[in-house]
């Protein structure tokens, strides 16, 4: 037991430990109740360290009870600190007399100063002064070359931590750095004098040794080769035999090894939530691009172009194969001439051709050829459609500022095609993020006072039911069970909005129940996304049909039937009213509803697309390629426009980036100003059908972000956090070491350096053969040019930029980083894995879109037989007058039909006029109409008079009359105020000019 004055002097020497100040901790020592013996002040600097590095072990020890050192520990110290002084001046001694012996070329002195330094004195041979001494003499000779200047301080550290200095003129002795301090650089040190003493030991020991076997060389060959060859033989019989008697365990042994080693690997990298670096390193080199990897994203942009431009050629195709069916209609009516059908024939049979082109950077006539100010421009528009791509908030918003009319037209073309129809997985998340926000945006601008009635509206089948109620239930639970059982089938996508619709209903009205947010998700899923296919599955490739077939009203009918049943259950809608006959299927549809309701429900269930794509706002930044769209010129003039429109409530912010790229644009361009000059002949005279064209013309836009990632630019931590682990990666790949900090603070050799260049020289060959739109960043390559030791100083700024951000702490060292690197190990291997199947589903796609370019081309086919068939019949015999081959009519000089005249009055009587603005029904009389037809096929001229005075002309073609009775126009406008009937005047005309 320590008395009580003792344990206070413990608490004093300790506290001056702990402090540093080697007089205070002497001090401390030397209080009267500390009773601590042998203190030599001189020592004060040495008893410091001595007992602060005792402390510290005991410190480190788990074991230990207490942390402060005790009297007992303190005493030991002290005592090992003098220990070391006694040392000290031993070697001290050795090292002066042995360099001024060598000095004043005493060689037969040398022996008697080694006798007083060497423990056994037996080891000192007389004989070998003379080597003793002459090697000496050349290691001082050896170390004295070159030394110009020196002092006359000996520097002696003893175990590998504590100096001890010592003053030869003087013989001044220290345990801290003198101030002037200045080595005698020309004298051999003790651990040199050792080391001599301790080689000689070795070698003459060696040579004894290798004498003695070269006396015995051949009884030693013998004896060796006679043990090892028992040795051996006795071992190899053994091992065999046991190999053998066990050969089935010793595979499954391996087996087991194998994947263990294989799945602990795994399981470190994967599982671990502070994977260490020294398994980072060993998987890094999954981060690289190989040739492979840049061959698949080559191949799947080439995959994306040809799929998208098919998708919009079919599209069009589309469109124009339904305007062929009306024509032909039309046409069987007698409505329009043959020679439009014709001419409809011909520009598909262009279209089948090929006509459509895109123009890409590559071509003649593309980006490249362009002028500067063109290029700029065109940049800037690259800039423009990124900025709204991957910021779906500017045209969730513009979507909203126009009319539903025009923001149908604008998805379907600009939206669809600015996302490259989601052929990828980055484009299919930015869109999920656009439909997101766009429905958010929509729900928070819903009124509160929704009623009933108006929350549960949803459309009927007209269809009546006619096949029996049994029939329908089954046929009906065979659609439901091939619905219910394929939900992992569902688009994620679809899912997806399911889900926001859900929550952003949820949130914006809290009272509403499950079922009833329910019934809103069922409507989308059911009603908008699978109804439309079962009532037409012919509209929707669900069944192949030729060209020409078609679906009987029958099948048609059922198909409705079913559909309605369906749609009533989805919303848990029972048939009354005027379904009252199907009343006994409502029970029916109640437990139908119950499997809708778990169907939905489920179908919400569904992660983020920041999970299910692993993709976040960063991406961009670290991907191999640049994302890339298909636009055509008429598509962009008209995003322009439609952006400078409503450009305040778009970007209301003047430092918004938006409005900064749309005042790089300036005005919106017409096409022949976007394509620069000489782009059309001004002479052409089809010049406004030439710029027609060219405004269909697609070019490719590769989008990037206006600001790239650079040191001198305001960027957030995550940007920094990945250029850091870039160079990371390229530092821990060619110096060793168990932590960042570790490396971070150790220098790179001279062969490290070496490693490193070679590396980079590597990676810059394999950039060059790099295509450009899958290169780097330019400041990632400068970067990557660092040397190493700039970029672990580079790498020590970030980190402390990163730490002040909160994204990493040195507390842990770093650990963090090197999570988030793990996690890039991890996703790459995703990432390859989901390219394969990107790849895979693009040629899936792409044959299924030319499968269905092919039924469009059968239908073409058809189209074409149908009209020669026509040509045939014109040729055999004469045509009605309605139908017409060369656009002027009738033969030259032949007679044209009578005009005809009609007062306002009597086409009032006829139902063909139906008001005059500003005049009343008993001035109709006062009105006459002149109708007579012109040298042109279905166009007439209408010339009208007040009172027998000429007013004013209009022409009427026929071609618009018919598009517009199809288009379910039933009342237009002749100059400007007069109301006519749309069917009667096309009645009027076809029965007077006609003859019909």
């Amino acid at each position: 037991m320590h008395s009580f004055p003792g344990v206070v002097a413990v608490g004093y020497i300790n506290e001056a430990i702990d402090e540093g100040d080697a007089l205070k901790t002497l001090d401390s020592l030397l209080l009267p109740t500390a009773k601590i013996k042998d203190i030599d002040p001189d020592s004060a600097q040495h008893y410091q360290d001595v007992l602060y590095h005792a402390k510290s072990q005991k410190f480190l020890d788990p074991h230990s009870a207490s942390k402060i050192l005790w009297l007992d520990e303190i005493q030991h110290a002290v005592n090992e600190a003098n220990k070391d002084k006694d040392k000290a001046k031993q070697w001290v001694t050795l090292v002066v007399d042995v360099n001024q012996f060598l000095e004043k070329e005493k060689q037969s002195d040398i022996l008697s100063v080694l006798k007083s330094a060497v423990p056994n004195t037996n080891d000192i041979i007389p004989e070998c002064a003379d080597r003793y001494y002459d090697a000496l003499v050349k290691a001082k000779d050896q170390k004295s070359n070159g030394v110009s200047a020196e002092g006359s301080w000996l520097k002696l550290t003893l175990q590998d931590k504590y100096d001890y200095y010592y003053n030869i003129d003087s013989q001044e002795s220290s345990w801290v750095p003198p101030e002037s301090f200045l080595p005698k650089e020309s004298w051999l040190t003790g651990k040199e004098i050792k080391a001599f003493w301790k080689g000689h030991q070795q070698r003459a020991s060696y040579m004894k040794r290798r004498q003695m076997f070269i006396d015995n060389i051949s009884a030693i060959v013998k004896i060796q080769s006679w043990f090892r060859m028992r040795r051996a033989r006795k071992n190899y019989l053994s091992r065999l035999q046991y190999f053998k008697d066990h050969n089935n365990e010793i595979v499954k042994i391996q087996s087991l090894l194998r994947a263990n080693k294989a799945r602990d690997d795994y399981k470190t990298l994967v599982g671990s939530e502070n994977p260490p670096l020294t398994v980072i390193r060993k998987f890094v080199h999954l981060l690289d691009q190989s040739d492979l990897d840049f061959q698949e994203e080559l191949e799947v942009a080439r995959l994306r172009e040809e799929v998208v431009t098919k998708i919009r050629g079919n599209q069009q195709l589309e469109k124009d194969l339904n305007l062929m069916d009306i024509k032909i209609g039309l046409l069987v009516k007698n409505r329009i001439t043959l020679e439009d059908v014709i001419s409809h024939r011909t520009k598909l049979n262009k279209k089948k051709g090929g006509e459509m082109e895109i123009l890409n950077s590559t071509d003649n006539q593309g980006i490249k050829s362009l002028s500067k100010e063109r290029r700029k421009t065109l940049e800037t528009y690259q800039q423009l459609f990124y900025l709204l791509q991957t910021n779906p908030l500017y045209l969730a918003k513009l979507i909203f500022q126009m009319p539903q009319n025009k923001s149908t037209k604008f998805m379907d073309t600009v939206i669809f095609t600015l996302y490259n129809y989601a052929s990828n997985q980055r484009e299919e998340y930015l869109l999920l993020k656009l439909f997101k926000t766009a429905l958010e945006e929509e729900i928070n601008n819903l009124p509160y006072d929704v009623t009933t009635e108006q929350a549960l509206t949803y459309p009927e089948v007209k269809n009546k039911l006619e096949a029996s109620i049994e029939n329908l239930r089954r046929v009906t639970d065979k659609v439901l069970n091939s619905i219910i059982s394929s939900l992992d089938l569902l688009p994620y996508g679809l899912r997806y909005i399911a889900k926001v619709l859900k929550n952003s209903i949820h949130e914006k009205f809290p009272d509403a129940t499950e079922d009833e947010l329910l019934k809103i998700v069922g409507n989308l899923l059911y009603y908008r996304y699978m109804n439309p296919a079962i009532v037409a599955p012919d509209g929707f490739d669900i069944i192949d049909m030729t060209a020409g077939g078609q679906i009987n009203s029958d099948q048609r009918r059922n198909l409705g039937s079913v559909a309605k049943v369906l749609q009533h259950a989805a919303s848990n809608k029972l048939f009354e009213g005027e379904n009252e006959h199907l009343a006994s299927m409502n029970n029916y549809l109640s437990e139908t509803y119950q499997e809708f309701r778990k169907y939905f429900k489920e179908a919400c269930n569904v992660p983020e697309p920041e999970e299910k794509f692993n993709m976040d706002k960063y991406t961009d930044v670290v991907t191999v390629s640049k994302p890339v769209i298909y636009i055509s010129i008429e598509e962009i003039i008209s995003t322009h426009s439609l952006l400078l429109e409503h450009q305040d409530a778009i970007a209301p912010e003047k430092t918004d980036l938006l409005n900064e790229l749309l005042e790089l644009l300036g005005e919106v361009p017409n096409v022949e100003s976007f394509l620069g000059e000489g782009a059309v002949d001004p002479n052409d005279p089809d010049r406004v059908n030439t710029l027609n064209q060219l405004s269909k013309t697609e070019i490719s836009l590769s989008l990037t972000s206006k600001y790239d990632i650079g040191d001198g630019e305001a960027i957030d931590g995550q940007s920094l956090m990945i250029k850091t682990k870039k160079l990371i990666i390229d530092v821990i790949r060619n110096q060793p070491g168990s932590t960042l900090t570790e490396i971070l603070e150790t220098p790179a050799t001279t062969k490290q350096e070496a490693d490193h260049a070679a590396d980079m020289v590597s990676r810059a060959i394999l950039d060059s053969r790099t295509p450009e739109d899958l290169k780097h960043s330019q400041s990632v390559v400068e970067d990557a040019q660092l040397p190493l030791e700039q970029k672990k100083r580079k790498i020590q700024r970030n980190l402390r930029t990163l730490e002040q951000t909160g994204h990493v702490s040195s507390k842990n060292k770093y650990q963090d980083i090197l999570n988030a690197m793990a996690k890039d190990i991890r996703n790459q291997r995703i990432h390859r894995k989901l390219r394969k199947a990107e790849l895979a589903k693009l040629q899936q796609t792409l044959n299924a879109l030319n499968k269905k370019a092919a039924f469009f081309e059968e239908q073409i086919n058809y189209y074409d037989t149908y009209i020669k068939t026509c040509l045939d019949n014109l040729k055999r015999k004469n045509s009605r007058r309605s139908i017409k081959l060369d656009g002027k009519g009738e033969p030259k000089g032949a007679r044209r039909a009578k005009p005809v005249r009609y007062t306002a009055a009597k086409l009032h009587e006829k139902g063909v006029l139906l008001d005059i603005d500003d005049l009343q029904t008993n001035q109709f009389k006062n009105v006459t109409f002149d109708i007579s037809s012109t040298e042109d096929v279905g166009i007439f001229d209408v010339r009208s008079k007040f009172l027998g005075v000429d007013m004013e002309k209009v022409q009427l073609n026929i071609q618009d009359l018919l598009q517009m009775q199809y288009e379910g126009v039933a009342v237009m406008k002749m100059f400007d105020k007069v109301k006519v009937n749309v069917n009667l005047l096309i009645y009027l005309l076809n029965k007077k000019f006609y003859g019909k």
